[in-house]
């Protein structure tokens, strides 16, 4: 499977995997939701706080794809870091890095209560499922040989 050497470069290299995909897969799906309410996807989608709510059309679109985007990551997470014990470490610092992204972008820290929770909810959902689909598949049974079976 892998050794439980520490190895820095996998390390960076699966976070820097994540992060795009992360991004990747929220501009998806913010271009397929926006269709429904004829917005294209936007910077200010992806990084405004302000934005995210549950008042507005594009507020609701965007909160949906944020959600859907967790799910998405979370299958990322069973693809590229396939162990359960690492789900929540790499799910909180892609988390991390889109709240600094969002304070340089806003040249502010995100103060909406939506934001957070939005981001909160995705979090616990990308990190949760994430783990679930890597346990499954670590707890698999083992083959023990490649022959097969003979019915006696």
């Amino acid at each position: 499977f892998r050794s439980y050497v520490w190895d820095p470069a996998l390390i960076v290299a699966q976070m820097v995997l994540l992060q795009a995909g992360y991004y990747s897969s929220l501009g998806l799906w913010l271009a397929l939701l926006g269709t429904l309410g004829s917005t294209g996807p936007s910077l200010q989608q992806v990084f405004s706080d302000e934005i995210l709510g549950f008042s507005t059309p594009p507020g609701r679109l965007s909160m949906m794809a944020f959600i859907l985007n967790a799910l998405t990551c979370a299958l990322g997470l069973l693809y590229f870091i396939r162990r359960g014990k690492q789900c929540l470490d790499f799910t909180v610092t892609v988390h991390f890095f889109h709240l600094l992204g969002c304070w340089i972008y806003n040249s502010r820290f995100p103060s909406t209560l939506t934001w957070w929770l939005v981001h909160i909810v995705c979090t616990a959902l990308m990190a949760a499922i994430g783990e679930y689909l890597c346990m499954r598949i670590e707890l698999r049974e083992i083959p023990l040989n490649s022959a097969p079976k003979s019915n006696v």
